[in-house]
């Protein structure tokens, strides 16, 4: 004789609550005392509770699905993201599925019929290298989208980033506080906004100071790329003093040939700053000083516009800048005098 299914009213009957209650905890459509979805979830552990998605789903019209497209997750910030992204979903009671994309038109299509066929409710959009047509395929299948870590210039998209013009430009300005004159900025992707802020802070830092970059050039957030653009460097002339890329992922790959291949030593002959503050970034081995993207908050944010946006789908699109600091380690020269204020410590991420 098989077992009894354990229902919601034995689970409420266990925690000494209304049934309405245990759906109200599972579907979390509304707040309950915690205390009360505390014993709840007790309850329900103990008696081997399943709550029952499919009918959740019928009854909402809702799939509770949130899928989250990328492009790649060799950059260490990406999967840092799209943990914290997850989290922050599943504790509003939603579940997420990965889609991996690319930019050829044929992926472009494929990637859009999967999200119309798994009827997820929403979409987070979240690699600087997607393309635009992507975004627009995804606007137009009528989908609740916010784009995470990545700006474009259309009214009627929804996007979180972080405040890239500043965080490139105090980046630049404390390499020229150092006392470099020799600067060089290893570009993200110029067709992606997040790539051209922070070369527009780059520049404006240097024009201020009166000084013309030693080199600038697109190395499309690419290790490999950033690599050979750091060997070029070197081998045509004098090199740079500073080097500022425009992500930390490829920074490292400036790191190791600076180091492992020309043997120069960081700081001392070549000061180096990326942008992320990816958790490698705080290891020995690079103690990187970076521009830290605050990804708590872009990540509360992001969620918070997406649900908004799936409960109210007429809602105007927001665009959120969000500040973050500059993180100083050991890879760049500090000014003279210089001593870290107390918000300028490094932190543990958050």
């Amino acid at each position: 004789m098989g077992s009894t299914r354990v229902t919601a009213r034995d689970v409420a009957r266990a925690a000494g609550v209304s049934q309405p209650t245990v759906s109200r905890v599972f579907s979390r459509s509304a707040a309950v005392d915690p205390a009360k979805a505390d014993r709840v979830r007790a309850a329900a552990r103990e008696l081997g509770y399943i709550p029952n998605l499919v009918a959740r789903s019928l009854n909402s019209g809702h799939s509770f699905r949130i899928g989250i497209v990328l492009a790649y997750l060799k950059n260490g910030f990406f999967s840092d993201a799209l943990q914290r992204l997850s989290k922050a979903l599943n504790a509003r009671g939603y579940s997420v599925t990965v889609y991996f994309a690319g930019n050829q038109s044929d992926e472009v299509d494929a990637i859009v019929d999967d999200l119309l066929a798994d009827r997820v409710d929403g979409i987070i959009l979240a690699s600087i290298s997607l393309s635009n047509s992507l975004v627009a395929r995804v606007r137009k299948s009528g989908i609740p989208c916010v784009l995470f870590n990545r700006g474009q210039a259309d009214p009627d998209v929804s996007m979180v980033t972080a405040a890239n013009v500043a965080g490139a430009r105090a980046a630049t300005e404390f390499l020229i506080a150092g006392g470099h004159t020799r600067i060089a900025h290893l570009a993200g992707w110029r067709k992606s906004m997040n790539g051209r802020d922070r070369q527009a802070g780059f520049l404006a830092a240097m024009a201020a100071a009166g000084l013309a970059p030693v080199a600038c050039v697109d190395c499309h957030f690419r290790r490999s790329v950033a690599m050979d653009e750091t060997r070029k460097l070197f081998a045509e002339g004098p090199g740079a003093d500073a080097i500022f890329a425009a992500n930390d992922h490829m920074a490292f790959g400036v790191l190791e040939v600076l180091r492992a291949e020309l043997g120069l030593r960081v700081p001392e002959d070549v000061s180096v700053i990326g942008y992320d503050d990816a958790p490698m970034a705080g290891w020995k081995t690079f103690d990187l000083t970076t521009v830290r993207q605050p990804l708590e908050r872009m990540t509360r944010k992001t969620v918070d516009l997406l649900i908004a946006r799936i409960t109210e789908p007429d809602a105007p699109p927001e665009k959120i800048e969000i500040p973050g600091d500059l993180i100083v380690r050991g890879s760049a020269r500090h000014p003279p005098g210089w001593t870290p204020p107390p918000e300028h410590t490094p932190q543990p991420r958050t």
